[in-house]
């Protein structure tokens, strides 16, 4: 590309809206944050790359994980999809995708919802084990209305480059909120409710067998791979891919979850400080955790494994937890989580204290505020 043609592609995208620093809609395009780690039998749930879900109502079952093997035009990680569960037939509401949720205040630029609605295009790399008709779809929520668009691979298991153009939605504007405002779609199987009608083409609609005509199941084998990286959702015509450092990926995706985990069950990371406190009572202590960002809402609260997984330290006594939950009353979405952690006995009123892992590698702390 030249630098002429370079120049002109970015004052296009200047007057379509596009801010200089953030062209992209989607969180975590390189795939380069995955801070659950492996996740393995997903049906519906986030995969291990933050911000992408797993959804199927099949018997299709996947592991979703962080790929690092080598990625053509400058990408070190992906998104891969490991079937683990086949269904190499699909019934007729049978469907899985895999999808990302972008928030509607995220979303205002776009003037959806007026005749002047931006037009969205997405750029994205792709290795799939099938070739054939595969399809992606936004999905509008305030509108309530779908449009696809489809993509051929021509090369199975062979990292191919697709890009794709969707009109903007007219009819009805995005809510400016902190629910989700669109999603996007990358079908992976589908019965005859979502196929057996006719693509209608550039036109959002509401008519469920014109969604993705002839799309192909890569859900049947359980020797079956998909990845997925370098995903760009902009204004206007595609443009290079916008690498950002990692520290402000990462804060983008911590606003829906953040996880503080132990990283061995032995040595100097066995008594991993999560966060200090006070002890209310001698079975009773308020902790403290910084949040990394903002987050989108009031967090779920999540551990793993036993709750004597965590303990107390008061006094350089170790006391394992008997209950420890999240005070949404002193947190709200603000950037401190306030914990109550219960013991049977042995604090002392008025001490300081952290909240700490015990000696166990198992244990890790979540903070969930998911679309």
């Amino acid at each position: 590309m030249t630098k002429a043609r370079e120049l002109a592609d970015l004052i296009a995208n200047v007057n379509n809206g596009s801010s200089l620093g953030s062209k992209n809609l989607i969180i975590n395009g390189n795939c380069s944050v995955a801070q659950r780690g492996d996740q393995t039998g997903l049906s519906n749930a986030y995969c291990g790359v933050d911000r992408y879900t797993f959804i199927t109502n099949s018997s299709a079952r996947v592991t979703g994980k962080q790929n690092g093997s080598s990625v053509e035009n400058g990408f070190a990680n992906a998104l891969h999809l490991d079937v683990t569960t086949a269904d190499a037939s699909a019934g007729s509401s049978d469907y899985a995708y895999v999808r990302q949720y972008i928030e509607g205040q995220n979303l205002q630029h776009l003037k959806w919802g007026t005749s002047s609605a931006k037009p969205l295009t997405l750029s994205f790399y792709v290795k799939s084990p099938k070739t054939g008709t595969h399809w992606v779809e936004i999905y509008s929520y305030d509108a309530a209305k779908f449009k696809s668009a489809s993509y051929t691979v021509n090369s199975a298991d062979t990292w191919e480059k697709k890009t794709l153009s969707f009109s903007g939605e007219t009819g009805t504007a995005i809510a400016d909120d902190n629910t989700a405002g669109i999603l996007v779609g990358w079908w992976l199987m589908a019965g005859t409710t979502y196929t057996s009608g006719t693509h209608g083409g550039d036109v959002w609609h509401t008519t469920h067998a014109n969604r993705v005509p002839n799309q192909v199941n890569t859900m049947d084998n359980t020797s079956n791979n998909f990845y997925l990286t370098g995903v760009q959702l902009e204004i206007g015509k595609a443009t290079e891919f916008e690498h950002e450092p990692y520290s402000v990926t990462l804060q983008k995706a911590q606003r829906y979850y953040q996880r503080y985990a132990e990283t061995g069950g032995s040595g100097s990371n066995a008594y991993l400080r999560y966060g200090i406190g006070k002890c209310e009572t001698t079975t009773v202590a308020e902790c403290f955790i910084n949040s990394h960002t903002i987050m989108r809402a009031d967090p779920t609260f999540g551990t793993t494994g036993t709750v004597s997984n965590y303990a107390i330290y008061d006094a350089e006594s170790v006391i394992a937890c008997s209950g420890l939950v999240i005070q949404q009353s002193g947190h709200s979405n603000n950037q401190l989580f306030v914990l109550t952690a219960t013991v049977s006995s042995g604090l002392t009123a008025g001490r300081a204290v952290s909240l700490m892992n015990n000696n166990t590698s198992a244990g890790y702390l979540e903070f969930i505020a998911e679309l």
